[in-house]
């Protein structure tokens, strides 16, 4: 990660920026959140979330931080990379409020088409990082979706532990009730 500050200074990857999200890019938000809370295969929401739900639900306050990352360059023929356009999206907030207040909880949502080029990891680092730099101790993640294998492997990679499954705890659309997993780490 670069030595600023992940809350004020864009992070810049291999063909993407991350950065703070603006009110302006809810669209491109938009575009990658409604297909995946509509599978119901990795996000514990209800499949029928409207728009205005979601937006709610997404962009956080302070000392939480939305975040998107936007592709970098000229641009080309795939759409999906044109310069500016948003590529996945990120969001970390309290886990809990309170006395359980120091330790932050994060989601990230991808587009499609840039599945398996690091981009999850990315916005999870950068969440790391947002969420140190906001004071918090630790992250923990509290519906990991245990089919979900892809996830799985990348936050362990990240140093998080899974500490349970609760079995059944998710009713996948199409295999059925697999488990949810809780991960953590310290920051």
């Amino acid at each position: 990660m670069a030595a600023v500050s992940a809350t004020t200074e864009p992070e810049r990857a291999a063909g993407w920026t991350i950065r703070e999200a603006r009110a302006e890019d809810w669209p491109g938000i938009w575009a990658i959140l409604e297909p995946v809370i509509r599978a119901g295969e990795t996000f514990t929401w209800d499949r029928d979330t409207a728009e205005d739900e979601a937006r709610g639900r997404w962009f956080k306050q302070a000392p939480g931080q939305t975040f998107v990352a936007v592709a970098d360059g000229p641009g080309d023929s795939d759409s999906d990379r044109a310069a500016g356009a948003i590529l996945g999206t990120g969001e970390l907030h309290p886990n809990q409020g309170g006395g359980g207040s120091h330790v932050a909880n994060a989601g990230y949502m991808v587009h499609p088409a840039q599945a398996g080029r690091g981009l999850a990891r990315a916005l999870c680092a950068y969440s790391l990082e947002a969420a140190r730099d906001a004071g918090f101790r630790a992250m923990q993640f509290n519906a990991v979706v245990e089919s979900n294998v892809r996830a799985v492997a990348a936050w362990k990679s990240m140093g998080f532990e899974v500490l349970a499954t609760i079995p059944e705890a998710f009713n996948h659309p199409e295999l059925g009730y697999v488990g949810l997993q809780v991960m953590y780490r310290r920051l």
